[in-house]
This record gives C-alpha cells, structure tokens and sequence, in this order.
C-alpha cells in the first residue's frame, strides 16, 4: 500500500498569496496536484499537510472533485520537515510505501508517480530528479558590489556534471524513512528533503530522470507558463 504525503503547509512569502489555491486552467494549483496520486493506480491514500486555516478549503476541493483517496488533512508545522513528520504520523497501519510531494509542484503525472514507484519497490527509496543544464557559478553572500544594490560577484565555477535538481515525488519503504526522520530529529539536524534524510543512513537512493515539466510554483510568473502546459496537455 502506497500512501501519499501532500506538503501544503508552506507560506508562499515569495509569491505574496497563497499559490496553492491560485486558479490554473480551471482549479486550483493544489486540485490539479491531488488529481495526479487520486489517479494513480498504485497510491491507496492521500495526506494533505498544510496549515490550519486552509483545512476546509482543502476538504471543500476534495469533495467538489470527487476525489475518494484523501483520506487525513494535518495541520502543518513550522519548517518542511515538521509538516512531512506529521503526515508520518497519520499513515494507516497498512501503509509500506510512502510517496512526499509538494503540493506547489502541479504538472506531476500518474506516469511519473509509477515510475518512481516502481524503482523505490526495486531499491528501497527513489526520487524523480531533472540533470542540471545551466553553467552553474558560486559567489559569496558576503560579497556584492555596493555601486549596484544586492549584486552578488562570481567567486568560482561549479562542475555541473553528475549534478541533478531533486524533485518529487520522492518515495520510500515505509521503515525507511520512519528511521530516517527519527534519526534528523535525534541529531537535531535540519534537512530540505527527504532524500537527504535517507542519505544519511547511508542508504542509497534510485534517481528516475525526469524529461517533462515538473517545476515548483515559486514565484507569479510561474502560473502562466504552468496553466500553459497544463491546457496543452488536456
């Protein structure tokens, strides 16, 4: 049994609003990121994560579109992994398989959900990740030329080889990812993904290549370009 965390418990302070619930090619951001695991064969149940005061807008979109897998809405926490660490808290007994998805991520597919899944079944922990194209620079926070505002000066390249953007949905053996929280929180470490908990066991984890849109709602002029592809695909 496959069970979905949804991470929507974000403040959108880059955005200025509440992406989630932006209308995009006649739903909001969150309905379309639903849709794609209520579509999925392999996901059995769905967790929505996010903040308290969005709870009955969430519980209003899931019974307006018929979706039948949402089956817990949790009240989020102060930082990404507290919000993913209270999603692990109302898995069903049965669950052995657990998929983390930000919510802000919409243009994910039921195709793609298998595919990760299929090699977390294989490998114990799997993610869907994009290769890094761009020339990638490093440049000192600390350092920014005065004449021009917050302009930061290049201090060095980066070698983008072998280097890959994490995405989700990142996907796990249930027992997997219950120790690897456990131990961030023992160790009182912090971590943006999944992925690097489960590193720190030292386990590995199966990169599946992504070659389709997947990117994050970040900031407004994200939601045009996502509305865009989304019509396209219908």
């Amino acid at each position: 049994m496959l069970t979905a965390i949804i991470v929507a418990a974000g403040s959108s302070r880059r955005m200025g609003f509440n992406k989630l619930f932006a209308n995009i090619a006649g739903a909001p951001v969150i309905a379309h990121t639903i849709c794609a695991f209520e579509e999925a064969g392999s996901v059995s149940e769905i967790v929505v994560v996010a903040c308290v005061d969005r709870h009955a807008e969430i519980g209003k979109i899931a019974r307006d579109r018929s979706f039948k897998k949402v089956r817990s809405i949790v009240i989020g926490g102060e930082h990404r992994q507290d919000s993913v660490r209270a999603g692990l808290a109302r898995l069903s007994a049965d669950a052995k398989y657990v998929a983390v998805h930000d919510a802000a991520r919409p243009l994910i597919t039921p195709e793609r959900i298998e595919r990760v899944f299929e090699q977390c079944r294989a490998h114990g922990a799997a993610t869907l990740a994009e290769p890094i194209n761009d020339t990638l620079k490093r440049a000192d926070a600390n350092q920014f030329d005065s004449r021009s505002g917050q302009v930061l000066l290049v201090t060095g390249s980066v070698d983008r080889h072998q280097l890959y953007a994490m995405q989700t949905p990142q996907i796990f053996e249930r027992a997997l990812i219950e120790e690897a929280y456990r131990a961030i929180y023992a160790d009182n470490v912090s971590v943006t993904d999944e992925v690097s908990a489960v590193e720190r066991l030292g386990r590995e984890v199966a990169l599946v290549l992504n070659d389709d849109f997947n990117f994050k709602i970040t900031y407004p002029r994200d939601l045009p370009l996502a509305e865009f592809i989304l019509q396209q695909k219908v």
